[in-house]
């Protein structure tokens, strides 16, 4: 099967790759342009809210440093999801514009992943807060 990828702009030559200091000063760059991506995101908002509020409620009942850590450390894991599933979303709008089956699957199993990984999230907050 062969793909067909339309692109209504014209190509731009590839930047020279960066070595040494300057790739991970170019690479820092590239994680907060992901970083400004995500924020665009309604579920990535929404998300960030909750993980607020989970955070601040678990200061307040005095959960431990270790479950304080362990919801963070999902709670990002949560975030790199989303931004993954945003990934997806924007390559398979690139690649099929037009609505597709394929497309629509590519896209459920990405949403399948972070609503996945939103129940973990909130199960483990609701272990911590209630257990």
């Amino acid at each position: 099967m062969t793909l067909n990828v339309r692109s209504e702009r014209p190509s731009k030559p590839r930047p020279p790759r960066e070595t040494g200091l300057r790739h991970l000063l170019a690479a820092g760059t590239y994680t907060l342009a992901g970083a400004r991506r995500l924020a665009r995101e309604t579920a990535a908002r929404h998300e960030m809210a909750i993980i607020a509020l989970g955070i601040a409620s678990l200061l307040a009942t005095g959960a431990s440093a270790r479950d304080i850590g362990g919801f963070c450390i999902l709670s990002a894991v949560l975030l790199a999801m989303e931004a993954m599933n945003t990934a997806i979303e924007v390559l398979t709008d690139h690649v099929s514009p037009e609505w597709s089956e394929p497309a629509k699957q590519a896209k459920d199993l990405g949403s399948l992943a972070c609503g996945l990984l939103i129940a973990v999230v909130v199960a483990y907050w609701g272990i911590v807060m209630f257990f």
